[in-house]
C-alpha cells in the first residue's frame, strides 16, 4: 500500500489557471484546436511537464506526450490524459479536467520521489470536440490509425482553413510518427456530461463503454422564390423540408431509444424575405447498440426520402460503432474506487471521447464523475471540487494498482 494523495488545492488552482486561456465574458472556454488560445495552454503544459522532470514529444498531428520514466526496462507506460480543446461555447471542465488531473498525479509521484516500474504518461490529444475540424477525435483516432495524415491535414474550418495550414502556424507540427507510441494501457478521467451521477448521488462513474455513434451532412434543395408572392401551396421551402426533417428524427429516436441532434445550419445565400433554396444542416445520430443505430438510421434516411425525394444529399462523415472497454481496466477502477471507499456505478458514456479509438491499440477504460445539471458543452458547465480531486485520487490509485498487471 503507498499513502500518495492528490494535492486538491494545486488541482483546482490549476483549473482556475488554465480557465484563462480563451476565457469568455460568460464565464465560458472558447478554446478551439489549434487556435491562439490553444497554443498557450499547450505551451503552459509543456512547462509544467517539463519542470518535474517528464520528457515531451509530440507527434506529426499535435498529439502530446509527456513522459515520467519508469524501473522496468522496456516497460510500455500507463498513460492517461484527455484533450485540451473546447466548443465555441465551452466550459472549464470538459476534456481539460484529464489532462490537468493526470498531471495533478505527476506531480504528486514527483514530489513523493515514487518509482513505479511502467513509465506513466501524460497525454493532450488533438481536436477531440471536431467543433473546428471534423471529424471528432481525430488526432487519438489518427494516432490509433484510424485516419493517415493527409486525411487529417486535408481537414478544413468553416473558414476554409485547413488543418495543415493551422498545426504549422502555431507550431505545433511534432516530428513523432503516427502511432509510434506504444501504451501498456489507457484511463482518461472526465465529467459525465449527463446527469445520471448526480441525479443518483453517485460519485464515481465506472467506463464500461461507449454508445455507437454517426455524424451525417444533409443537403436539402428548394427553390428561392419571393417571400411575398409566393402561394404557401407552391413553395419548395428548404428550410420548412428541414424542420420537418429535425423534428421527425427526434421523435424517430426518441421511439428507439436513441437521440438524434442537429446542431448545425446553414442556408445559402439566406436573405430575410427569399424562401429557402439550398441548405446544409448536420445530423448526429447515435445509439447504445450498433443494431439499434442501424434502425435508427435506415427510419431517418426514409423520412428524408420522404420528406424531400431525390432533392435532399445525405452524406455520411464519420462513424464511430459501439466500444466495450478492457476488462481488467475497469476492475482495475473499480479496486481504486473501493480502496478509496467511494461510491460507484458501472455506466456507459453518451458522449464521444478519444478512449473510443485508443481503445483499438490498449486497454482502455474511462472514470467518470458528477457534472451540475448533467450539462457540458455550455459556458455554465461545472463540477464540484470535492469530485474533481476524488477522480484524481481514483486515476492515481488505478495508475499505481495497474501496474502490477500491465504487461511489458
Amino acid at each position: 500500500m503507498h499513502n500518495l494523495t492528490i494535492n486538491g488545492e494545486r488541482l483546482w488552482q490549476t483549473i482556475t489557471q488554465t480557465a484563462a486561456f480563451g476565457a469568455g465574458p460568460d464565464g465560458g472556454i472558447r478554446r478551439l484546436t489549434l487556435s491562439p488560445e490553444d497554443k498557450k495552454v499547450r505551451d503552459w503544459l509543456r512547462e509544467q511537464c517539463e519542470a518535474i522532470g517528464c520528457s515531451l514529444k509530440v507527434d506529426t498531428v499535435g498529439n502530446m506526450f509527456a513522459t515520467r520514466p519508469g524501473t522496468r526496462e522496456h516497460a510500455l507506460p500507463i498513460a492517461m490524459g484527455s484533450h485540451l480543446d473546447t466548443q465555441p461555447t465551452g466550459g472549464k471542465f470538459d476534456g481539460i479536467l484529464g489532462v490537468l488531473a493526470g498531471l495533478e498525479v505527476l506531480r504528486t509521484l514527483h514530489d513523493a520521489g515514487y518509482e513505479t516500474e511502467h513509465p506513466v504518461m501524460l497525454i493532450n490529444w488533438t481536436n477531440e470536440e471536431g467543433a473546428r475540424f471534423a471529424p471528432a477525435m481525430l488526432g487519438s483516432g489518427a494516432h490509433a490509425g484510424v485516419f493517415d495524415q493527409a486525411f487529417v491535414d486535408s481537414r478544413l474550418d468553416t473558414d476554409g482553413v485547413s488543418f495543415a495550414e493551422a498545426i504549422e502556424t502555431i507550431g505545433y507540427r511534432g516530428e513523432t510518427p503516427l502511432g509510434e507510441t506504444s501504451l501498456a494501457a489507457m484511463f482518461e478521467l472526465h465529467i459525465e456530461q449527463g446527469p445520471v451521477l448526480e441525479r443518483e448521488d453517485i460519485e464515481i462513474g465506472v467506463v464500461t463503454g461507449v454508445q455507437a455513434m454517426r455524424w451525417y451532412d444533409l443537403v436539402i434543395t428548394g427553390q428561392e422564390a419571393h417571400a411575398g408572392s409566393t402561394p404557401m401551396d407552391m413553395r419548395c421551402d428548404a428550410l420548412a423540408d428541414a424542420a420537418a426533417i429535425v423534428l421527425g428524427a427526434q421523435d424517430i429516436a426518441r421511439k428507439l431509444g436513441g437521440m438524434a441532434t442537429t446542431g448545425q445550419l446553414s442556408i445559402n445565400s439566406p436573405s430575410r424575405n427569399v424562401i429557402p433554396g439550398t441548405l446544409t444542416l448536420s445530423l448526429d445520430l447515435r445509439h447504445v447498440t450498433d443494431g439499434g443505430l442501424d434502425s435508427l438510421e435506415i427510419e431517418v434516411t426514409d423520412l428524408i426520402r420522404k420528406q424531400c425525394g431525390k432533392r435532399a444529399h445525405l452524406q455520411t462523415v464519420w462513424i464511430s460503432p459501439a466500444v466495450h472497454f478492457d476488462v481488467d481496466c475497469i476492475e482495475t477502477v473499480r479496486c481504486a474506487a473501493e480502496r478509496l471507499g467511494t461510491s460507484r456505478r458501472d455506466i456507459v458514456s453518451g458522449a464521444g471521447h478519444d478512449s473510443v479509438h485508443v481503445s483499438r491499440i490498449a486497454p482502455t477504460t474511462m472514470i467518470f464523475i458528477p457534472c451540475k445539471d448533467g450539462l457540458s458543452h455550455n459556458p455554465a458547465e461545472s463540477a464540484r471540487k470535492e469530485h474533481c480531486v476524488l477522480g484524481a485520487q481514483v486515476l492515481l490509485e488505478s495508475i499505481i494498482l495497474h501496474q502490477s498487471s500491465a504487461g511489458i
